[in-house]
């Protein structure tokens, strides 16, 4: 899954692609590396960060992915928190709703999800970007986020939506500290017993960075590995930044894993 940001403040690299035709133009470079999957988000999430207003995430992504649409014969998703937008997205021709905030009470994202019959991704978060890394706690992050998952399931299912459509994000560095991160990242395996295909995001990430002390770009490393031990794990979605290097890294892993068996 290549990653599309139409923002001016994402982590990484935030404004390199905010303008229509950049950020079309890298989608189009994305899939050319190998990209099977396109997500595009015009609200950034990083620690922090502020929301942006429902209108103005839509001008960012709606001609984006009309245009991606048009031209890529890959999956296209949308990463937002508001239903309106994934609405208006899906309807512009995406087919994934990337949901950071599928710790929500309500159910308004899921009834678009149910009512489209989109593939939707609940990711876990504790708090809100603005908050989630202030003092992140759990009494077992793993079975935490393992019975959070359990939850938003039977949760979807209320609202119409088939457990065919969920996959499920752990959400590295959505609330967790380092120590949080890597518990999750070596029990990945155990989240594949719950049923539902893994999206894992490792990419360029600040935990990388407090482990080794490397600037966001100088963490490629840092996140093959991750990438490397995931696809092991049997995570099947792998959400980045570095496409070619992350498919040449997961097509080598693949080809190991594959002469194991």
């Amino acid at each position: 899954m290549g990653i599309v940001n139409v923002t001016l403040d994402s982590f990484s690299d935030g404004g390199r692609f905010a303008a229509e035709d950049a950020a079309v133009s890298h989608g189009l470079d994305l899939v050319q590396q190998g990209a099977e999957l396109l997500d595009i988000g015009g609200e950034s999430t990083r620690p922090g960060a502020f929301p942006v207003s429902e209108a103005e995430e839509l001008r960012r992504v709606i001609p984006v992915i009309e245009r991606l649409a048009a031209q890529v014969n890959v999956p296209l998703s949308i990463d937002t928190m508001k239903p309106a937008v994934a609405r208006a997205a899906l309807a512009a021709g995406a087919s994934f709703v990337n949901d950071v905030a599928a710790n929500r009470t309500d159910d308004a994202m899921w009834r678009v999800v149910a009512e489209t019959g989109a593939g939707y991704v609940a990711m876990h978060m504790q708090g809100f970007p603005q908050t989630m890394q202030a003092q992140p706690t759990y009494s077992d992050v793993v079975r935490d986020v393992e019975e959070f998952f359990k939850d938003r399931l039977r949760c979807l299912n209320t609202a119409g939506v088939s457990a065919d459509q969920v996959v499920f994000d752990v959400g590295i560095g959505f609330g967790k500290t380092l120590e949080h991160n890597l518990q999750l990242l070596a029990a990945l395996r155990g989240f594949t017993k719950l049923g539902r295909p893994l999206l894992l995001g490792v990419s360029r990430k600040s935990f990388i960075g407090a482990l080794s002390g490397a600037g966001v770009d100088e963490r490629l490393p840092g996140s093959l590995a991750a990438t490397c031990l995931a696809v092991e794990s049997g995570v099947q979605i792998i959400r980045t930044h570095d496409v070619a290097e992350t498919v040449q890294a997961v097509r080598m892993t693949e080809a190991i894993l594959e002469r194991q068996k």
